[in-house]
């Protein structure tokens, strides 16, 4: 296993840093946007193309493995993960940043094996940032080791957390009920418009915790596991073991903290992926 995932993660390296190329010259051109759920829900064609280019690359050195990509899935594939070697991968977290030329953006690819997450990338080209991790190895940015705050009190947390990119009423209702709830007993709260750098930031320490719901698989399978190996703790929002899933999350730099964030949210009734 130790030498396949040395090389699995050789090569998705030179992949994502091959693809960050093609972001940070796209992101100054004219750009073609399309809808996807609703009109804050977007993909554009550097999307597609960065999909098109991991998965191709991938496949070629991997021909038995899995892949769930956001592009492909929108097109109708379907979001399985199996017990074989599974790519999972956004090729731009944080398209409406993309759009507005707004440099939080990032590639997030996550591979699992036996449905457990063993490496993570994820790379925000337009600041030179790649954070990663193996299993059982620890965390990274830029090759240089990360861990969490391990801040463990609620009123000095930095909390990072996002309305999502979907409109319907009842669910941004809870989502303002959240953010109400925690203004008031937390240090700060911030939005970085990508799940992937929002997981990033608290496995390098800049933040404290990461809560979100709507969120899909490959928003945060990477992020996953470059927290966890940061010495951070990601839960479900009930509190109970994380579910890639649920499209919910909550990451903490303790588990004492994580536990009293996920004490405080509401949920809302979501699809599985």
């Amino acid at each position: 296993m130790s030498s396949n995932l040395e090389n699995y993660f050789d090569v998705c390296y030179k992949l994502t840093k091959e693809c960050g190329l093609v972001i940070s010259e796209a992101i100054v051109k004219s750009k073609n946007i399309q809808m996807k759920s609703c009109d804050i829900d977007l993909v554009t064609e550097t999307d597609q193309e960065v999909e098109k280019l991991l998965i191709g690359g991938l496949k070629e050195k991997f021909p038995d493995h899995k892949f769930i990509g956001e592009e492909s899935t929108i097109e109708g594939q379907k979001c399985v993960l199996t017990d074989d070697p599974t790519w999972i991968i956004d090729p731009i977290d944080g398209t409406m940043n993309f759009v507005h030329g707004l440099p939080l953006i990032a590639i997030s690819i996550g591979l699992f094996i036996n449905k457990e997450a063993v490496l993570g990338i994820i790379y925000n080209p337009l600041l030179d940032q790649i954070f990663t991790a193996k299993i059982g190895q620890g965390a990274f940015l830029n090759g240089k080791p990360i861990t969490v705050s391990k801040e463990t009190e609620l009123s000095k947390a930095l909390v990072c957390s996002e309305v999502g990119t979907n409109k319907d009423p009842e669910r941004i209702k809870v989502n303002m009920n959240n953010l109400n709830k925690l203004a008031g007993n937390v240090h700060g709260i911030r939005a970085l418009g990508s799940a992937a750098l929002n997981m990033a930031s608290c496995a390098s320490g800049g933040t404290d915790v990461y809560y979100e719901q709507g969120i899909h698989a490959w928003d945060v399978a990477a992020g996953q596991i470059i927290v966890n190996e940061a010495g951070g703790t990601v839960i479900d929002f009930s509190g109970g073991p994380f579910d890639l899933m649920s499209r919910r999350v909550v990451c903490a730099s303790s588990e004492k903290l994580a536990k009293d964030i996920a004490c405080l949210l509401e949920t809302v009734e979501l699809e599985r992926d």
